[in-house]
């Protein structure tokens, strides 16, 4: 199956650049490995690194490579957050991400904490596109309904 169609929405809220990178990534790992997830965790190292995850898309990283230390040797990585930015990049992330004590942290703790935030805006984009789709979906359904009753009469 084609990338473009199984397009993350973490992805599709992302530049095109990164989406981009992630389908030829993807579209290639599919030809190598086959379908599933090893093509789709493939896709995300190549996107990972160029891109960051901030939030619920993703962002062009300041400096290419990977971005921590599971990505460089494909082990447990920090789900698309930059490991290995500064601190003062990871306060910054925190900070746009309303991430409450990050003056305090650890580098490694702000590293979680954006994780978190970041899980926490995934979902709640994806529950306000589904509740989105469901309008859609009902409202369609009813103006299907009303045309049909009008045209019957």
């Amino acid at each position: 199956m084609p990338a473009v169609i199984e397009l993350p929405s973490t992805i599709k809220r992302s530049p095109k650049k990164a989406q981009n990178t992630w389908v030829k990534a993807h579209d290639s790992a599919v030809r190598e490995y086959g379908e599933g997830r090893r093509a789709h965790m493939t896709a995300f190292a190549a996107l990972k690194h160029s891109f960051e995850k901030v939030g619920d898309h993703w962002e062009p990283k300041e400096q290419k490579g990977p971005s921590d230390k599971g990505a460089a040797r494909s082990g447990r990585t920090a789900e698309g957050v930059d490991a290995n930015a500064s601190k003062e990049h990871l306060q910054g992330v925190a900070s746009r991400l309303g991430v409450v004590g990050r003056s305090r942290m650890t580098k490694k703790e702000l590293v979680d904490a954006i994780k978190k935030a970041n899980r926490r805006a995934t979902t709640k984009a994806a529950t306000k596109a589904m509740a989105k789709a469901t309008t859609t979906k009902a409202t369609t359904k009813k103006a299907t309904t009303t045309k049909a009753t009008t045209k019957a009469r």
